[in-house]
């Protein structure tokens, strides 16, 4: 047998490509059924965006060094002025600034 060949991995990996398209197809078909989405659903449904901004950024926050909490600040602070790409431009590019010329 292979030695980068792992059984168990596999498995895994294929248990959770099918646990992600069943929450996904299922979620797409029971919005389908329904004629009119409840406004509790509707809710839920807007809060998703800002659920999944939070897990993105959060680790980077607590996990990142200085210059990753710089350039989500500016990040931050262009969001509130500037649309989406260049809001991610400033902070990537204040990002590889510091990591550029501070060392």
């Amino acid at each position: 047998m292979n030695a980068h060949f792992n059984p168990e991995m596999v498995a895994i990996i294929l248990a959770s490509a099918v646990a992600t398209y069943v929450t996904r197809i299922g979620g797409y078909v029971l919005i389908r059924k329904m004629k009119n989405i409840p406004p509790r659903m509707e809710a839920a449904l807007n809060a998703v965006p800002a659920a999944v901004l939070t897990t993105l950024v959060a680790p980077a926050f607590f996990a990142g060094g200085i210059e990753v909490k710089i350039a989500l600040a500016v990040s931050l602070l262009a969001g509130m002025r500037l649309s989406t790409i260049p809001m991610l431009l400033a902070g990537w590019a204040v990002a590889v600034a510091i990591r550029h010329f501070g060392g």
